[in-house]
């Protein structure tokens, strides 16, 4: 209806223009034919409603796709950027890797000279066994010492059990020379009665013999018992001097005694009081060796630890970058050689507007376009996390909104979109290339 229409206006169009030509200026009125049909009206005012419901209709759907959709061509995939260097210092030997080669977790990319590093291992070898050989020596002599110690208390013991009884037969001795002095004075005072008793008998006898009233032989029998007497009293006063030397040594030998037992107390004292401060000694002693064995122990699992960083090898699967290593280079320890790129884990940011965060979340599917396959291929993802600010805030110098003259700015915020397992199983994405995702509001990832 709407094509017979245009046709039908078009023909009138036509003979108006001819009516126009044949009349020339004749006048208004067959101008008039020009005025539009009511017809006509109708079917333009048709035409513009049917154009307006068909724009209608398929501005539906289009709204319905894009009101579900946040995309941003300010994104770019990242990822892990590994610095590689050495532990220790030393020379490189070799390089066995070059720049943008792909390597395995655990392959070796730099060799050291290991010279140095095996001869502080056979250092550190000879170190260990000279502590164990103390240690063992140290535990051999613990018991000993403990020996050593309870004998020398045991010692202490029987000599001052020794020194008792030397006191007790001293102060016997004494006893019993007292007792002998007691004797030899009593057997002297017993002489000496005797020979004054004989004494006075000699005295009669000599006055009765010049007298003649006894016999010459009673007088000298009487001489003989005086003298007799008098030897006795000699030998009894000898007797006591005797007794009381030996009594006089006796005291001597229980001072002696005495002596020797304070001296046996002093040693046991001692002995004991020796004896845990030597056992704690031995095995502090004991103790110490074990401890400086250890100790060579973990300089030798150093020396060895040190051997292996000769050897540098790749932490992760990736591409080496940066290669700054060479053959016959001196390098210190902590002195980066090389990157590796982790292409297994990489990741998208991109930097929405803030006004187009209001209905993302985390755990939505994300389309991801590449610039460098020009759309050719598209990946899956999923929104892992939003960034706690702006980017503008970890710039360095952030904006300060509350000085100055003051002016609107949409800000961005980074949005982490992790790639689904498997969608960069070819390792053809790179960190830096950039890329536009897509958030698809309406699903979410199954984990989420």
């Amino acid at each position: 209806m709407a094509n017979e229409g245009l046709q039908q206006e078009n023909g009138r169009q036509v003979e108006d223009q001819k009516d126009q030509q044949q009349g020339g200026d004749q006048g208004n009125g067959k101008g008039a034919r020009t005025r539009q049909d009511p017809r006509r009206k109708r079917h333009i005012r048709f035409i513009i409603i049917a154009v307006l419901v068909v724009a209608a209709i398929a501005a539906i759907p289009i709204y319905f796709y894009y009101s579900v959709r946040e995309s941003t061509d300010d994104a770019q995939i990242d990822g892990h950027v590994i610095p590689i260097s050495s532990r220790i210092s030393g020379r490189i030997v070799s390089v066995l890797v070059d720049d943008n080669q792909p390597v395995k977790a655990g392959e070796s990319l730099v060799q050291l000279d290991p010279a140095d590093y095996q001869v502080a291992i056979e250092q550190a070898q000879a170190q260990l066994l000279t502590a164990q050989a103390n240690a063992v020596e140290s535990q051999a002599n613990l018991p000993l010492t403990n020996i050593n110690a309870r004998s020398n208390v045991n010692v202490g013991t029987t000599q001052v059990n020794q020194a008792k009884a030397a006191v007790e037969s001293a102060q016997q001795a004494v006893n019993g020379a007292r007792a002998k002095v007691n004797s030899a004075k009593a057997q002297l005072a017993q002489s000496e009665a005797n020979s004054s008793r004989a004494q006075k008998d000699l005295a009669r006898y000599k006055d009765l013999v010049n007298k003649d009233e006894i016999s010459k032989q009673d007088f000298d029998s009487a001489l003989a018992a005086a003298d007799a007497n008098a030897a006795e009293v000699d030998s009894a006063k000898s007797q006591v001097i005797a007794a009381q030397h030996a009594l006089d040594q006796a005291i001597a030998q229980v001072g002696q005694a005495k002596a020797q037992l304070a001296m046996a107390n002093v040693q046991y004292r001692q002995s004991r009081q020796v004896e845990p401060k030597q056992i704690a000694v031995s095995e502090a002693r004991y103790k110490q060796s074990q401890a400086q064995a250890q100790q060579y122990q973990a300089a030798l699992d150093q020396a060895k630890l040190n051997l292996s960083y000769t050897i540098i090898k790749a932490p992760a699967n990736g591409i080496v970058s940066r290669k700054t290593a060479e053959p016959g280079m001196q390098v210190a320890a902590g002195q980066q050689l090389m990157s590796l790129i982790p292409l297994d884990s990489i990741w998208v940011t991109a930097n929405f507007k803030e006004t187009q965060l209001r209905h993302m979340r985390v755990g939505q599917l994300v389309e991801i376009e590449v610039d460098a396959f020009g759309g050719s291929r598209q990946y899956r993802g999923h929104i892992d996390s939003i960034a706690g600010a702006s980017g503008a805030r970890f710039s360095l110098l952030p904006p300060e909104n509350a000085t100055g003259n003051y002016v609107k700015v949409v800000q961005r915020i980074p949005v982490k979109i992790v790639l689904d397992p498997g969608e960069n199983r070819d390792h053809l994405l790179r960190p830096g290339m950039s890329v536009i995702p897509t958030v698809l509001l309406n699903r979410m990832d199954k984990n989420y």
